[in-house]
């Protein structure tokens, strides 16, 4: 390929992923505003939320589910364009997945052993199995859309991609009201929810974004 032909070709491309990006955030602010506005008026936030923010387990529930939702919908913005590198955001998902270790693990050698079963099933185990897939309705649904405007080299990643992006946003507004903020819940409960909703997104991405 001549150099002139090549420098075409980036021009063109550089365009669409420009489009992309923006359809992708409008996807991700709508999605976000309807998800929070099911959440408000449905069960709304906790009532002590104004004092309970203060304290440590709630400020890292709240921490963690928006530092996933950032490191996941970064690489949504990514995976719908092809020949881009996946690997250095793919190792950022790691990061999440330390902090709720550490988390996890203070969190053992702080409460006494016969606390640990409690601590971990919660209050509302089933609810946010529940609740979280719903408020990620409006985001994944605006992401597969986006996506399939774009061009992924793997349809099934990028489902994935966009339904973890999704469940992550939900996870966060659930923070708002979920009453359970020891992060033993917080490890088995809300990943299980994340987990279930990219699930359907890999699912849906396989058939839905192939091109």
């Amino acid at each position: 390929m001549k150099t002139n032909d090549l420098i075409s070709l980036l021009a063109e491309d550089a365009p669409v992923g420009m489009r992309l990006g923006r359809m992708l955030a409008l996807a991700l602010v709508a999605g976000g505003v309807v998800s929070a506005l099911v959440l408000l008026s449905t069960v709304g936030v906790r009532p002590n939320l104004a004092t309970a923010i203060e304290t440590a387990r709630v400020l890292f529930k709240i921490g963690f589910t928006l530092v996933l939702a950032i490191v996941a919908c970064r690489f949504v913005f990514l995976v719908g364009q092809p020949g881009r590198s996946l690997k250095a955001r793919g190792f950022q998902l790691a990061v999440p997945g330390l902090l709720l270790a550490i988390a996890v693990v203070s969190e053992l050698l702080v409460l006494p052993s016969q606390a640990w079963t409690a601590s971990l099933i919660g209050r509302n185990a089933g609810f946010c199995l529940f609740f979280i897939p719903v408020l990620s309705l409006a985001p994944l649904a605006g992401f597969l859309i986006v996506l399939r405007n774009g061009a992924p080299d793997n349809p099934g990643l990028a489902g994935a991609s966009a339904g973890l992006a999704a469940g992550a946003i939900a996870a966060l507004l659930y923070a708002f009201h979920c009453p359970d903020d020891s992060p033993l819940f917080l490890s088995v409960w809300y990943s299980i929810a994340v987990l279930l909703v990219t699930a359907v997104g890999y699912f849906v991405g396989r058939r839905w974004l192939r091109w």
